[in-house]
């Protein structure tokens, strides 16, 4: 049942994608440039799917387990750190060069386009490199 409910929700998740726009480049870099010709749909876009987070949150956490899960993986550190404000700054910086963020970046290889697979096999690429470097560190 877990995967029957995982490839749904993935499916959803895609079709919502691609449905709002978030798929197209050229529109997500149109939302990002505030200084010329600025875009503000897909505000509503995520402001939609913060408000259902928020809700769905709520009750879901207050639950012991997930409905098809043995325990919840939430995060457990609180703190900011450099790694974090450099990680969150390489990842905005892709996603104003690019105009995809990794989510989007994958749906968006399901229109067998080369410039999307070559953004998708980089990006894999550097999580790769970042995996080897920080395992070095530590």
């Amino acid at each position: 049942m877990f995967l029957v409910i995982a490839l749904a929700s993935g499916l959803l998740f895609g079709y919502g994608l691609a449905l709002s726009g978030m798929l197209s480049p050229a529109k997500v870099v149109g939302f990002l440039d505030v200084a010329y010709g600025w875009d503000p749909s897909l505000a509503f876009v995520m402001g939609g799917g913060l408000a259902v987070t928020v809700v769905a949150f709520h009750f879901l956490l207050k639950r012991p387990h997930p409905i098809f899960g043995d325990k919840f993986y939430l995060p457990t550190r609180t703190d900011i750190d450099k790694r974090l404000v450099i990680g969150a700054a390489l990842f905005g910086a892709g996603w104003g060069i690019g105009g995809l963020c990794p989510g989007p970046a994958i749906s968006s290889l399901a229109y067998a386009s080369p410039k999307i697979a070559v953004f998708v096999v980089a990006m894999v690429v550097g999580v790769l490199i970042a995996k080897t470097l920080f395992r070095a560190k530590n």
